[in-house]
């Protein structure tokens, strides 16, 4: 079910949006050559305690996990498209590695990721990178009050296919609001002017995500990450916006 917030819930909704912004900045800060993944997934447990907050991870089990998550933080490295699940692993020189985070302040729920480089920098990664920025800024400029979800998914498919890139729809944005996952869904590429009419209240996640040599994706051993099939590298972008009368805002904008 698809539900419409006010300009206050949209208003409430801010102070997830602000939690999530700035523990994805401080996870960015510490990600460097040599730190753990399992020291980043506690840094984010340690904010979220601190803060009062809920991780939407740590129990959250959909039908395409093999179970409960587990952990308060994604974290996808190199080939790893999404959903990675921290494990005993230390970053190395020029590891590209995607940071996904979702959680609730006072019932609100927010949900952002983005990916980085450490150390020292390839080309390569970073135009996959630049993409599905550009291509998530596309998205969110396109969802205007009395567009269709098509322009969104048109907007980062268009972006995305003009950098060289196939894309993959099995999973994309998402409605937001007080659980992490809703309706209706937001394909990675599309038809303009097709699907569901954007209105004031409508608050959804985009998140376009990209590999390098393909658009196939397998499941890891660990019933989690998701691995591109040829091996390639990822990269992720994520926002949670709100749609208002005046267009959209992005409530996990980051400083």
């Amino acid at each position: 079910m698809i539900e419409l917030r006010t300009p206050a819930e949209i208003d409430e909704m801010r102070a997830a949006g602000r939690f999530v912004a700035s523990t994805l900045v401080a996870l960015r800060d510490a990600a460097d050559v040599g730190v753990n993944l399992l020291s980043l997934d506690r840094l984010a447990a340690d904010l979220i305690k601190k803060a009062g907050a809920v991780s939407s991870y740590v129990d959250y089990h959909p039908s395409f996990g093999a179970m409960p998550f587990g952990k308060v933080l994604c974290t996808s490295v190199n080939d790893a498209a999404l959903h990675g699940l921290p494990f005993d692993y230390r970053l190395k020189d020029g590891d590209l590695v995607s940071l996904d985070f979702a959680a609730s302040v006072n019932g609100w729920v927010a949900d952002s990721a983005l990916s980085i480089i450490v150390g020292t920098p390839n080309t390569a990664d970073q135009h996959l990178i630049d993409t599905t920025e550009l291509a998530l800024a596309a998205g969110i400029a396109a969802a205007q009050p009395g567009a269709r979800m098509g322009d969104v998914s048109a907007a980062i498919g268009e972006i995305s296919h003009a950098a060289g890139f196939s894309v993959n729809t099995d999973f994309g944005g998402h409605g937001v609001g007080r659980t992490m996952h809703g309706d209706p869904h937001v394909p990675n590429d599309g038809r303009p002017g097709r699907g569901l009419p954007i209105r004031p209240g409508l608050v959804f996640a985009i998140e376009p995500w990209l590999m390098q040599g393909t658009d196939k994706i397998f499941t890891d051993p660990d019933g989690w990450t998701l691995r591109s099939l040829d091996g390639s590298r990822a990269a992720h972008s994520e926002h949670t916006i709100a749609v208002t009368e005046d267009g959209p805002i992005v409530l996990t904008a980051r400083d």
